[in-house]
């Protein structure tokens, strides 16, 4: 028993701080998980949200800004921004002013929303692998 304690704590303190693990993957989707060494893993997850997020932003979605007189579009601003760096570089590109008369702008929203609720998850489950505390 003995054996185990020592090699479980060796093991988490070969890990990366949990902190940048997380912020890392707040900024880049997957990128928490590569600097953990789960390439594959990593690779998947940046792959899918970021396909969300073009997905969204194709189907004419808008990216909400923060207004706090209207609670609906500040909570989708709040989870838009989950994903810092795609976010950031869609705004400065132009994209996401919405196109309200396509048929597909509800289904744009959604992707985006969605994805950015997705990569909070993502982001949580790199700061728990970084903290030992989940494993495989």
């Amino acid at each position: 028993m003995a054996e185990t304690s020592s090699t479980v704590s060796t093991s988490v303190r070969d890990l990366p701080n949990a902190w940048l693990v997380a912020g890392l993957a707040w900024l880049v989707p997957g990128s928490g998980h590569l600097l953990l060494g789960m390439t594959r893993k990593a690779g998947i997850l940046c792959g899918v949200l970021l396909l969300m997020m073009i997905i969204g932003l194709a189907f004419g979605g808008r990216l909400f800004p923060f207004q706090m007189s209207e609670p609906l579009v500040f909570l989708a601003a709040i989870a838009e921004w989950a994903q810092l760096g795609p976010r950031l570089v869609a705004e400065m590109a132009g994209w996401g002013r919405g196109q309200v008369v396509a048929v597909t702008y509800e289904y744009g929203n959604t992707f985006l929303i969605v994805a950015g609720l997705l990569n909070v998850l993502v982001a949580l489950d790199a700061f728990d692998r970084a903290r030992g505390r989940r494993q495989a």
